[in-house]
């Protein structure tokens, strides 16, 4: 048997065993029991409830994992990249426009695949706990809206890419890294301006006590607000959330307003204090940093493997080309992927407590944001 086959292989099985191991180790940690922490703060049964929630996601995250985990196993040893580029082959097309229709084809692929998990995760589960507030035609505007985007967006990524790794020879790798820089950058405040408003809707916050509050602490703190907004999150869901996004002195805050409904005016400064201090922490600047890492090492990697044909016949590939060589690698590197998320999610709970810390420091009160 080819020797990248079992690698390939063997990462695929272990990323599925740690993937079941963490689910299951999760779902062992469980308990009905309410925490005496949280007495006066969440009742029994909305604690029970919650906890039932997290078992009927686990298991069904363990379904989904399992089917796809053969599919994906079937899928390589039926010789389903060589189906699709052959398919690709067939049209004559460039390198590049070649490799973007291949690319295309997988994604329409695996979100068919994954379309009815997607509707019975949001309309049976969702729904079922109280949740979903999502309707059909929501769903698939959604869905319609995403390819347009990940046509645009991905054909210049990946298009970008391709054509680095073409024309740059050895040195490939370092253009394409810096290119991914660059779109690191650049892509949060776009997400911010033209993205995030396909999807939902940002209104101004009105006047009164909350701006008046939330417009003080940050000019207390020193934070370079240039505007707070209310999102519609609950045209999809009652969960609430909030968040900030941009750059230097141009900084925005999004609440849900879900948020604003289920929380008093004070436990909203706690929640806006916590996350301004994600930024006065730098943990977005060391996140992007370290993104920016990652995606080096990715790269550096890749460019030995991009035209191996040991690696091309495990995958039982008639020809070698650029788009398949990103492919294969990416699911070598999978594993790899997993066990960095590890160190990834003990960063970011560390992140998550500084933050808390720092919104009960500068408000000199921690009860609201406890409650």
């Amino acid at each position: 048997m080819n020797t990248y086959l079992i690698i390939v292989l063997a990462a695929l099985v272990l990323e599925y065993f740690l993937s079941t191991l963490g689910t299951f180790l999760n779902l062992k940690a469980l308990d009905p029991k309410l925490p005496s922490e949280f007495e006066g703060h969440c009742d029994a049964e909305t604690y029970q409830k919650s906890q039932d929630y997290v078992r009927v996601n686990s298991r069904f995250g363990l379904l989904t994992g399992s089917i796809s985990f053969v599919v994906t196993i079937a899928f390589i040893l039926a010789g389903g990249f060589n189906t699709i580029d052959q398919w690709v082959r067939s049209f004559g097309l460039g390198s590049i426009s070649s490799g973007l229709l291949f690319f295309g084809a997988l994604f329409i692929l695996m979100d068919i695949l994954g379309t009815p998990a997607s509707l019975y995760k949001t309309f049976v589960i969702e729904e079922k706990f109280g949740f979903n507030k999502m309707t059909l035609g929501t769903f698939l505007g959604d869905k319609f809206k995403s390819y347009i985007l990940v046509s645009i967006l991905g054909s210049l990524i990946l298009g970008l890419i391709l054509y680095l790794f073409e024309i740059a020879g050895d040195h490939a790798w370092l253009f394409a890294w810096g290119a991914m820089a660059g779109f690191t950058v650049i892509l949060p405040p776009i997400f911010t301006s033209f993205i995030a408003p396909l999807f939902n809707k940002f209104t101004p916050i009105e006047d009164g006590e909350l701006k008046e509050k939330l417009d003080a602490y940050a000019q207390k703190v020193g934070f370079p607000l240039t505007g707070i907004f209310v999102m519609d999150g609950s045209k999809r869901s009652t969960k609430s959330n909030a968040y900030f996004s941009g750059f230097g002195k141009r900084k925005r805050i999004a609440l849900f307003d879900t948020l604003i409904e289920q929380q008093t005016t004070d436990e909203l400064l706690a929640v806006l204090a916590h996350e301004i201090g994600h930024y006065k922490k730098k943990h977005i600047v060391l996140g992007t940093i370290l993104s920016i890492a990652q995606s080096g090492i990715l790269f550096f990697c890749m460019s030995f493997f991009l035209d191996n044909k040991d690696l091309f016949a495990a995958f039982k590939m008639e020809h070698l080309s650029l788009y398949a060589g990103l492919t294969f690698f990416s699911l070598l590197y999978s594993p790899i992927q997993m066990i960095l998320s590890v160190f990834g999610s003990i960063l970011s709970r560390k992140n998550e407590f500084e933050a808390d810390e720092y919104s009960a420091t500068t408000l000199d009160d921690s009860t609201h944001l406890i409650s």
